[in-house]
């Protein structure tokens, strides 16, 4: 659920709808943060000034909602520059909500893996003879394990079940590996010319205002390019392997006139 600047307003103003104001320990209290991130907040201008009475400084119900919106978008992994945009956005009229719709299409996860948890053990098992440090260290830098103590996870149980083929047909796990890199520099580079074709031909084309418009184009986009490359790289396997399969033919044939 996206968060909601309108119902933290309220949320902050109480039952009885009675306006309040805080000093900053108070305000602090009442978020749950200290106040040295606060006042943080306020020399980056994700917080509002306060209302001055002396050398006293008040806040109000909207400071309190702010930061819960700051919180919120925190948990959602957001960083406070984007943050502070974000909230620019909505104080120059964008629904916030909007904002955040076009974020959660653009960021949601593309791939629906299930990851799968085991221990050192029970991995070097599924490769006898072939996990050793350098093995797990290489799996880790690209991605596909995290190591917490002596337990670890990979994450696709998919992936990590074709590995398993592979080793088992005869593929060393350190050519796996090794393949495994070059195939992730080339979806690097496959994935940057999708989002370069989108940015400069799909969102450069929309009324940056219109983010509804903005959301419903890039959800209806993202099937489009999984397909692609799906049916692409299904092509050209079916190409490789008539390839092969004509070299290895041939081979055998030059031995039997042999």
């Amino acid at each position: 659920m996206l968060p909601n600047y309108a119902d933290d307003v309220s949320d902050a103003a109480g039952s009885n709808g009675a306006a309040r104001e805080y000093r900053i320990g108070e305000l602090a209290e009442a978020a749950g943060l200290p106040v040295r991130t606060l006042r943080y907040y306020q020399e980056r201008r994700l917080l509002p000034p306060p209302r001055r009475v002396g050398r006293v400084g008040l806040y109000s119900e909207e400071h309190l909602a702010r930061l819960r919106v700051i919180g919120n978008l925190l948990e959602r992994g957001h960083t406070l520059e984007g943050i502070r945009e974000l909230l620019s956005a909505w104080e120059q009229g964008r629904d916030i909500g909007a904002v955040l719709g076009v974020e959660k299409v653009v960021t949601a996860p593309w791939s629906t893996e299930e990851p799968v948890t085991m221990t050192l053990e029970e991995l070097a098992g599924l490769f006898p003879g072939q996990v050793n440090a350098a093995a797990v260290a290489e799996a880790v830098e690209l991605g596909h394990l995290t190591v917490d103590g002596d337990r670890v996870t990979h994450w696709s149980r998919r992936q990590l079940e074709a590995t398993v083929a592979l080793v088992r047909a005869g593929v060393p796990l350190g050519e796996v590996l090794a393949v495994s890199r070059r195939l992730q520099h080339s979806m690097d580079e496959l994935a940057a010319m999708f989002v370069r074709l989108i940015a400069d031909h799909v969102v450069g084309r929309l009324d940056g205002r219109d983010l509804d418009a903005l959301t419903a184009t890039l959800d209806r986009l993202r099937p489009g390019a999984q397909v692609t490359v799906e049916a692409g790289f299904a092509r050209a396997m079916d190409r490789q392997v008539r390839a092969a399969l004509d070299r290895t033919l041939g081979g055998l044939a030059a031995s039997g006139d042999g």
